[in-house]
């Protein structure tokens, strides 16, 4: 992960909570997937701040991806 990145002042991988711009960058892993995570029911790294705004918690992101070995849609499993 490209913990060493920055925006700002401080590196992505000291950051406590990351925008999905920020999320992106850090993983490597495209914003609309990201998103689509967010929208998943019981999502354990979103933040919600006030109605509209969501945030990423920056180590329950990274524990979720080190929990999973494959990624994909499930349209896609579906096919």
């Amino acid at each position: 992960m490209a913990a060493n990145k920055t925006i700002g002042n401080i590196p992505l991988g000291e950051k406590m909570n990351l925008s999905i711009a920020e999320a992106s960058v850090y993983t490597g892993i495209g914003q609309v997937t990201l998103r689509k995570w967010l929208r998943e029911p019981d999502c354990p790294f979103l933040i919600w701040v006030g109605p509209k705004k969501m945030l990423v918690r920056r180590q329950e992101l990274e524990d979720y991806i080190h929990s999973k070995t494959v990624f994909f849609d499930k349209e896609e499993k579906e096919k």
